[in-house]
């Protein structure tokens, strides 16, 4: 006996029903990750400024805090960049090559940036976590702890800190870091008091589960898709605020430099004939800034739950 068409049609659904394979969340954040051409985009260019800072040292001759006398004074002729001598980016004022500086200024600039972000989601994400979950009077005295640190000019806190304990690559990280974590702790929070309400979380506190496994289990882990996009986006916050802090002489320095000290070094003898020296450094700048945000904006598409 032949087999009815409304069989046939049905058996051709199991079929393509058996075909389709489930996505996880972050299998489908990865797909709309790579959709976005500008997130793409900046990815291999952050790939391209990672290898730069990391490997890119290999490529010269010349060490980054040598001083080449000769050139003293005689930089606008003798120390222009040149495939030749080997200063593919020129030398600074004191006769040291540029595109050696340039890497490791590339080098502690995304360091700071990713250090003090690093900061930021470990103390904020706990803190916030930890206020939000108890709620009540504990919840109260956090956060409003956190809104009075908010309120103190921590710019100005920050430069009598250099100028009081000494400008010190210690004291900037420390600085950051009182600076970083507390956004990242009012996000936490507010994300906290949706999810404690979820039947998971309530499961775990009736059967007797201690408050901190329920954080670090339950709730934090839950908190890492909006955790990993605002890292992403404080990274690049961060560069522009140790770039500015050098700029103004307080952040890191001689002989380390960072791409701030490069920029204000660079600006200071622009008008010498020397333009390679702020050149450069600002190429590396805003190629470093547009990498991390260019990522940092296709995360927060990618893990935004009203574009799924």
């Amino acid at each position: 006996m032949l087999p009815q068409a409304k069989d046939v049609e049905a058996v051709g659904d199991a079929m393509q029903l058996a075909e389709i394979q489930g996505r996880s969340l972050w299998a489908d954040a990865r797909t709309r990750f790579f959709r976005n051409k500008a997130a793409v985009f900046g990815l291999i260019l952050l790939v391209f400024v990672m290898a730069f800072a990391l490997f890119g040292g290999l490529l010269t001759e010349y060490e980054r805090d040598v001083v080449d006398f000769s050139l003293m004074g005689a930089n606008a002729y003798k120390g222009v960049p040149s495939l030749e001598t080997g200063h593919f980016f020129g030398t600074d004022a004191s006769g040291r090559d540029l595109y050696a500086r340039v890497v490791q200024g590339t080098a502690i600039s995304i360091m700071v940036g990713i250090v003090g972000a690093a900061v930021a989601v470990i103390v904020g994400t706990l803190y916030g976590a930890t206020a939000g979950y108890f709620g009540g009077r504990v919840d109260g005295i956090m956060m409003r702890t956190v809104d009075v640190l908010m309120s103190i000019p921590f710019m100005f806190v920050l430069i009598l800190m250099l100028v009081i304990f000494g400008r010190s690559m210690f004291m900037l990280f420390l600085g950051i870091g009182l600076i970083s974590w507390l956004d990242m702790a009012r996000i936490a929070r507010g994300q906290t008091l949706t999810i404690k309400n979820k039947e998971f979380v309530e499961v775990a506190h009736a059967i007797g589960v201690h408050p901190a496994k329920i954080i670090l289990r339950h709730i934090v882990p839950n908190l890492l898709g909006i955790v990993a996009v605002y890292a992403t986006l404080l990274v690049p916050q961060l560069i522009i605020f140790e770039s500015f802090i050098s700029f103004l002489g307080l952040g890191v320095q001689e002989p380390n430099t960072s791409l701030g000290a490069l920029l204000s070094e660079g600006a200071s003898n622009m008008f010498n004939g020397t333009i390679w020296q702020l050149q450069f450094p600002l190429i590396a700048f805003v190629l470093t800034i547009f990498a991390f945000f260019f990522v940092g904006d296709g995360l927060r598409d990618a893990l935004d739950p009203k574009d799924r």
